[in-house]
């Protein structure tokens, strides 16, 4: 075994190391608006969002793992490959330890954030400035700021429109029987447009984009009649009250959720398997080649090892981003699950490693500033925020540590 193959394996344990911390700390992000309005169970959500998330990480998540992997460093500024397999080893490792950290103090941080400070931190040692492609973190950058401040806004409007035609009518019933079934279908609409645009199947079919877009369609008004039988069985007498209508948005915040745990599977297993799939190239071909698939077996161990990290520590920032916020109901659950996954999937689909956690924390924060700034707990969300601006410094010094010492091992 050569050090190719050494550095081959040991990535495969800090890859399965980083999915674990993805689960653990990002389960929060699809699963917490549900358990915070007591739509289901942290066992159910669990159960729910480790399937999911294994299902969006296998078929969805090669696309922008691709990005992650060749997109922030310039591998041809750095003349020895092996120092970019070490670098990448580094990083993986920085990275899961910042989590891991964040999920034990109980704060959803961003798993996008952690592995581009730490590559972008071995990249400054390894090659200098030259060596990052700014042009390309300048557009992760922007997502970074885009995500939480669109998340919030889509929740904002979704859930300040529920109040305007629903709960402040006078006939809840009839207004959520009403307009329900066209948030379904809306959410049918861009889920099946993600399908057709990024999984392999999908792809294999070569739609013409018109004719997609005719599928979609198909589809959402498929869910919207499906919608209008289902809402009108869930409640049946039109003068109950406000918990008719949160009884209705309860099942619906059920399938948002799952919703976002699909698309969250997809856009972060990149975080975890990125750098292995950088590593396993340079171990096979000993350069870093420009274009490559990524083995569809390390997509099932970064979502093999969501599952699991959502299993064993995922409770712990769920209950801060579903219970110390702001209080949620089914009605503000729904629409931060649709603000956070509707941004979480554009982004995805257009390449972008977007951070699944500020668009979560995001949609939170705006459906709870829709009842006014008093519905916001701010100490918490500053905390956050803290925790957010010091990850990409502190990834990138550990992942600088780490890439020092390993270097100096190996080349010793």
């Amino acid at each position: 075994m050569d050090i190719y193959d050494l550095f081959f394996y040991m990535s495969l344990g800090a890859g399965f190391l980083m999915a674990f911390n993805l689960g653990a700390n990002d389960v929060a992000n699809s699963m917490a608006s549900a358990v915070g309005a007591r739509a289901i169970t942290v066992r159910q959500a669990v159960f729910i969002a480790s399937i999911l998330n294994f299902v969006g990480a296998v078929f969805l998540g090669s696309q922008v793992t691709s990005t992650i992997s060749k997109g922030i460093i310039n591998p041809a500024a750095i003349t020895d490959p092996k120092l970019i397999m070490i670098g990448m080893f580094a990083a993986l490792l920085a990275a899961g330890v910042w989590v891991l950290v964040a999920t034990l103090t109980s704060l959803p941080v961003s798993s996008t954030h952690s592995i581009v400070g730490a590559i972008t931190g071995f990249g400054l040692v390894a090659g200098g400035p030259s060596v990052v492609n700014w042009l390309k973190m300048g557009g992760i950058v922007m997502s970074w700021i885009i995500s939480p401040f669109l998340a919030a806004g889509i929740a904002f409007f979704i859930f300040s429109h529920i109040r305007k035609y629903i709960l402040f009518k006078h006939h809840f019933i009839e207004q959520a029987k009403r307009w329900a079934p066209i948030w379904i279908a809306l959410a049918l609409f861009m889920i099946a447009l993600s399908f057709l645009y990024k999984t392999p199947a999908g792809k294999s079919l070569h739609l013409h984009w018109s004719l997609s877009l005719m599928v979609a369609l198909g589809v959402a008004f498929a869910a919207w009649a499906i919608g209008r039988l289902f809402t009108s069985r869930i409640v049946i007498d039109e003068e109950e009250g406000a918990e008719g209508v949160e009884r209705i948005f309860r099942k619906m915040q059920i399938g948002t959720s799952c919703y976002v745990a699909l698309s969250q599977g997809a856009n972060d297993v990149a975080n975890a398997i990125g750098p292995v799939a950088a590593i396993y190239l340079i171990a096979k071909e000993h350069q870093l080649l420009a274009k490559a698939d990524v083995p569809t077996s390390m997509l099932v161990l970064g979502g093999f090892g969501i599952a699991v990290g959502i299993s064993v520590l995922g409770h712990k920032v769920m209950k801060t981003v579903g219970t110390k916020i702001t209080t949620l109901t089914n009605t503000r659950g729904f629409a931060v699950d649709i603000g956070a996954a509707s941004t979480v999937l554009v982004a995805s689909n257009l390449g972008l490693p977007v951070s699944t956690t500020h668009a979560a924390v995001g949609g939170v924060v705006g459906v709870g500033l829709a009842r006014g700034f008093h519905a916001v707990d701010f100490r918490v969300l500053l905390r956050i925020v803290a925790y957010w601006i010091a990850t990409v410094p502190i990834a990138a010094l550990t992942s600088i540590v780490f890439f020092v010492l390993l270097k100096w091992l190996c080349y010793s």
